[in-house]
């Protein structure tokens, strides 16, 4: 069996949480990341998604899970930020993610190109790498498969310019992409409810990633407080 189906096959109808918390959060810190990725694995999770090099570093140490590595990196003049460029990607390769997650939505990105530009020469220099491909509508996973990504994410569906609004999770989406492409579909954006991940999983998902509403305590605790004083 190739590491391809290796790791496919562990994440298989399993639930994927993503442990990050960015600078400006209570949470940032490898250690605390380390330590939600523990618990999430306790929980019954089969794989991870996190954040810069730090935090993967101390998670690989810490569980032994199948891990979607991203590096989110702001650029002037690009609203790329997930895994924006070549070295972003280079770092990720040199820790050793199971999966690199790049944004492949059809906006320009950092170095002025596009995704069908550059993804070319990253599945190139990036032989035996699986990477995954963070999609805003179907136009862009559908390209994003054809230009050779190993698996299809929804992540940025809603946050995109041009999807500001979907109803999230976007079960139609998610419906569309599993019956119309032969690879992994992956969920993920928006997915707040139990109810919500076993819908998602009845339409067919290879696998769903669940983070906002089981590692962010803020966020978390703002629904809570938006429900009983709403602006």
């Amino acid at each position: 069996m190739n590491k391809k189906q290796q790791v496919f096959d562990r994440v298989k109808r399993e639930l994927i949480v993503s442990c990050q918390a960015l600078e400006e959060e209570p949470l940032h810190s490898p250690f605390i990341m380390g330590k939600m990725a523990y618990a999430a694995m306790l929980g019954g999770a089969k794989g991870i998604r996190a954040n810069s090099v730090e935090d993967i570093k101390v998670i690989k140490e810490t569980v032994d899970l199948p891990i979607i590595g991203i590096i989110k990196k702001d650029y002037e003049g690009s609203a790329v930020f997930i895994t924006p460029t070549i070295e972003e990607i280079d770092q990720l390769y040199q820790v050793g993610v199971d999966i690199i997650a790049i944004d492949a939505t059809n906006r320009v990105r950092p170095d002025g190109k596009t995704i069908s530009e550059v993804f070319p020469i990253i599945r190139e220099t990036y032989k035996d790498q699986l990477f995954m491909a963070d999609c805003s509508t179907y136009e862009e996973a559908k390209e994003a498969y054809e230009l050779g990504f190993d698996c299809l994410g929804t992540t940025l569906n809603g946050y995109t310019e041009y999807t500001k609004g979907s109803s999230l999770p976007n079960f139609e989406l998610i419906e569309r992409l599993v019956k119309d492409f032969p690879i992994p579909i992956i969920a993920e954006g928006g997915i707040w409810t139990p109810e919500q991940l076993k819908r998602i999983f009845d339409l067919g998902v290879h696998t769903a990633v669940v983070g906002t509403a089981i590692t962010r305590p803020m966020e978390i605790t703002k629904r809570f407080m938006n429900a009983i004083k709403p602006e």
